[in-house]
């Protein structure tokens, strides 16, 4: 775990991000979420090349067998 401290910068706190996690690129959107008294700091758009990359690593026979039954249950009539 890397630690870091916050500074004012104007009227507003800020976080130096270390080199070794920083983002690549320096022309990026990012979205910052407060989970409780934790800070979260993400890009604001993902690639859909991110979602295609987890998709490749299933294994070809992923799902062959179907999703199994699927049996639902009795709804009251409207």
């Amino acid at each position: 775990m890397t630690k870091t401290r916050l500074f004012k910068n104007g009227n507003s706190q800020a976080v130096r991000i270390p080199v070794e996690l920083a983002y690549s690129s320096w022309d990026i959107e990012l979205v910052i979420e407060r989970h409780g008294d934790e800070l979260r700091i993400r890009p604001a758009s993902r690639r859909i090349g991110d979602v295609l990359d987890k998709f490749a690593r299933f294994s070809p026979g992923f799902m062959n067998e179907g999703r199994g039954l699927n049996s639902e249950g009795e709804r009251e009539p409207l």
